[in-house]
Parts: structure tokens; sequence; C-alpha cells
């Protein structure tokens, strides 16, 4: 590390310093606390969140709900798998966006990614469809979306809805449409770093009735709220949300458009200032798609930089830029819950799903994802937030010149 130049120290989505959070946020849980009703049902914080949110993204219907992981199990739900069906989904994702499948009982199956955008592709959805597929998940990996005309027109020709996991995509856009609109399905979360947040939280959008009114009882323990005689009419959980956790989530979408053009503004200096250092090369994108970075995600090309992509996260962090290389250790087929099956008790189930015999056995095999092997073994994810400066880009941009020579 070169001691003559200074270190900066960057703003981090993990407080303050990175978080637009402040005087409006306070003032609205004022506002509920002063009032009393901290229950979202009875109040409306929640309500008005949900309004708000539905009229941004041109939909009939939004619903909160308590992590962005209960937006995937809400929309798995309004799909309503019967036991054994199939989800094909990508393989590097969080692992929240993966149980839910398990837990309402059906199998995930994993397709390849595109390894230069790290998103799934109709190509590699493709061969992974059979009889059982009930839907398809694609993932907006790190705000950048993946390439949705193709899919959109792979998935109508077999009569399958598609979900939109947009979890790290608040306003990212495909050919001008809002991702999270193009699907049947569209999840977003709330958590800590997203673009915006209350901690934990969520929310899940529709434009088709019947999915909309499944996912409104799935997330309130399928009690039919305003029904003329309401029961409980399926097996669901309760993944409200509370006032206040909607108090603080309204004073953040409405910053939202701030934060998204900062965010933009500061990604497109940094895509300029680093498109010159040999073997570095930004995710790529669809044409017509216009990111939100989530993160700022880098290819290394190891045959081009004097070092490996582990040293060159490591000489970064020394600069206090806690760069990571890979995102996740291994794509998610290969963790215990797939790899033996780790479920109810010691059944397998839904693997092991009686309906399920006679299927061929479910591709878990990492030959068979050599997009997805690349994908991890080149990429570098930078932290990225809406508080960037043009000196704390500068700087991010020059230690990673350095760190690759």
């Amino acid at each position: 590390m070169n001691s003559e130049i200074k270190k900066l120290t960057l703003p981090s989505d993990g407080d303050r310093s990175g978080r637009d959070l402040g005087a409006e946020e306070l003032e609205l849980v004022r506002q509920v606390l002063e009032n009393g009703c901290l229950f979202s049902p009875k109040g409306t914080f929640v309500k008005r969140l949900e309004k708000d949110f539905a009229a941004r993204y041109g939909v009939a219907s939004a619903t909160a709900v308590s992590s962005g992981s209960a937006a995937v199990h809400a929309a798995i739900a309004a799909i309503d798998p019967d036991p054994g069906d199939e989800i094909i989904t990508t393989p590097i994702t969080d692992m929240g966006a993966l149980t839910a499948i398990l837990y309402q009982g059906a199998v995930p199956v994993f397709c390849d990614v595109d390894a230069d955008s790290y998103n799934v592709t109709a190509e590699t959805i493709r061969p992974r469809i059979t009889k059982r597929t009930k839907a398809v998940i694609v993932t907006h990996l790190f705000g950048v979306p993946c390439d949705m005309d193709p899919i959109v027109a792979l998935c109508r020709e077999h009569g399958i809805p598609i979900i939109e996991d947009a979890a790290q995509a608040f306003d990212a856009t495909y050919k001008g449409k809002p991702v999270g609109t193009i699907g049947a399905i569209g999840c977003f979360s709330f958590q800590q770093g997203k673009h915006m947040t209350t901690g934990e939280g969520g929310m899940v959008i529709s434009n088709n009735p019947a999915y909309a009114r499944r996912m409104f009882l799935f997330v309130n323990k399928a009690w039919g709220y305003g029904d003329q005689n309401p029961d409980h009419y399926f097996m669901a959980p309760n993944y409200r949300i509370n006032e206040i956790t909607g108090a603080v989530g309204l004073a953040q979408f409405n910053k939202l458009t701030g934060v998204v053009k900062r965010r933009r503004a500061s990604a497109e200096r940094f895509t300029q200032r680093i498109a010159d250092i040999p073997g570095v090369k930004p995710q790529s994108r669809p044409a017509g798609s216009d990111p939100v970075f989530w993160k700022y995600c880098v290819n290394i090309d190891e045959s081009k930089t004097a070092v490996g992509l582990t040293e060159i996260a490591k000489r970064m962090k020394e600069w206090g830029i806690f760069a990571m290389p890979r995102y996740i250790g291994k794509p998610a087929f290969q963790c215990q819950i797939f790899r033996d099956r780790v479920t109810m008790g010691r059944s397998s189930w839904p693997f092991t799903d009686p309906s399920r015999t006679g299927l061929p056995p479910l591709d878990y095999n990492a030959e068979n994802f050599p997009g997805s092997l690349k994908a991890l073994s080149h990429v570098l994810v930078i932290p990225w937030n809406e508080f960037y400066t043009d000196e704390h880009v500068d700087y991010i941009a020059d230690r990673l010149r350095e760190a690759v020579r």
C-alpha cells in the first residue's frame, strides 16, 4: 500500500453515513406513535405505502411484506404449486429466495447464467422446462435487468408465469419498462442495503387480480380482511409489517427517485474512470436496459491483470474498500440444503414426493453450469451507495487501477 496516498473513509450502507435516513422518517414515526396504532390492518401508513408503490409502478396491487424472502414466498404461494412441481431459478442468489420454493412444496430447478451479466437467459431456461414447471423466477442481479423479451416469449410459449426478483433493482428499466412489472409478479426488498430500507421488509406487486388476492391473503394468515364472511381460507403465515416500519418505508419511498439518480450518476463516472484498466470490465447488461447499481460489479480477466481476483480484493480492502470476490462462495446447488436435501426432518420432501416418480433426476452437477462457475470466478463486487461523491468514486477507481497492477 502506497503510504503517500491518504486513506479515504467511504460512506457505508451499514450505517447513517451511506443511508438517506433523517428527519422525514422521524416525523412519520412520531405520528404513528402519537396515534398509538401500530397494527397495520387497522392503521394507515402501510396502506399509504402500498398505494403509492402501486402507483409508481403502474400496477393494480402492491402488498407490503416483512422481508424480500417473504416477498418471494408470497409470489410462489400465489402461483400455488402442487407438491413436487418445479420452479426454475438461478443458482446465484440469496438463499431466502430459494428456501421459499421448498416451503411451498415445490422443487428448485437451477438453470445456468450468462457469465458476464450473472443473469439467467432464455437460452439457459429453455432446457430446464418440463411438464412439471410451474413458474420461472428471474433475478435482476445487482440491479442489472435480465434480457426479458426472449424470456417472456419463451414462458408465454409454454404458459409459464414469471416471477421477477427485483430486490436489488428498484427503478431499473428494460426497454422503458420498470423491472418487476414485466412478469406476472414483482418482488422487492427493503433490507438495510437496498435502494430504500426499513431494515427488513419488502413488497410484492401484480396486475393479476387472482395473484394479488392470494398474496394479500397469504401474508395475513389467509384471513379475509374486509370480506363479508371472512375465514382462514388456506395455510399461510403472518408476513405483515407494522405501522412503524410502514412509516419509515413511506419516508424512504419518497426519497427513492433521488437515491436512484445519485447512484446512477456516480456509477456512470466510475464506468468512465475504469474504462481503460486492462482486465477490468463492468457487468454486462442487455441493450435498452438502465441498471440501478445495488452494487457495482466488474469482471476481472486474470490473464490481463498482474494478480488474481482474491489478491485484488485484498489490496482494495487495505485501502478501506470492502470489495468482495465471487459474491457468494459457491452456487446454490452446491449448498448442503440442496446437495443433501436437508428439508423436513429426514424426509427430503418435496424432492421425494411420490408425484415425482419417473421424472428425470434433478441436475445439480457443477459441470453443467459453466456460466455460473465462470461468473463467480471473475466477479468483483464493489460496495455502492447514494452518498458517494466524485472524490469517493475517483478514489475507488484509482485504487482498483493500482490493485490490478
